[in-house]
């Protein structure tokens, strides 16, 4: 049973861990103060209901409709690629600040639907919630509680982001951390847009 924990928590957590448009995304909400925990709230249920989903076998019926996943991997690209140049624009331009006031302020209905959009327009993320996680955990002992093991890095990941990112905002709103930040999350949001696109079968 402990195997199967651990297991989960290494395996979701070495996944969700690397640096991607969902993480950036939060990472900036945390650093700007405006809605980091719903923002977070919100990584943390959609990843448990894709691991309950992929937990029961919800993969194999997306296997059996490669265009929903190639319609998902445009819309990933285009929001993506958006996102990186805006984000471009604003390390270049310097225009926009992460100290927010009232008139910068978004929404909380903003925040959840970009939230929503960097989560579910990735095709990544549907390899690994439906399958890559589920097709380790039907071979260990308890597929239930390797599940609770990946639910808890989410749960532990996103918090940290949005704890962390809040706690650290004094600094990394500084000019120059906010530009190299917005740089970074810039090249990187694209880098993957151009990376979805090479993927298509339309570049078989």
């Amino acid at each position: 049973m402990l195997e199967s924990y651990i297991t989960g928590v290494a395996l979701n957590g070495g996944l969700i861990a690397s640096i991607g448009a969902q993480n950036a995304y939060l990472l900036g909400q945390a650093i700007r103060r405006q809605h980091h925990w719903w923002s977070a709230g919100l990584c943390i249920g959609s990843d448990v209901l894709l691991l309950g989903a992929g937990m029961f076998g919800i993969s194999a019926m997306l296997l059996a409709l490669p265009l929903t996943m190639e319609v998902m991997r445009w819309l990933g690209v285009a929001f993506l690629a958006v996102l990186g140049a805006q984000a471009l624009w604003r390390a270049i331009s310097g225009n926009d600040r992460l100290v927010s006031t009232q008139a910068r302020m978004r929404s909380r209905r903003q925040v959840l639907l970009a939230t929503a959009a960097v989560t579910l327009v990735n095709p990544q993320v549907y390899l690994e919630t439906l399958l890559v996680i589920p097709s380790v955990g039907i071979h260990l002992k308890s597929a239930t509680v390797f599940m609770l093991g990946a639910v808890t890095a989410s749960v532990a990941w996103f918090a940290l982001l949005a704890w962390g990112g809040a706690r650290l905002s004094h600094w990394l709103c500084r000019p120059v951390a906010w530009r190299a930040i917005e740089t970074v999350t810039g090249i990187m949001m694209v880098g993957i847009a151009v990376h979805l696109a090479r993927e298509s079968r339309f570049f078989d």
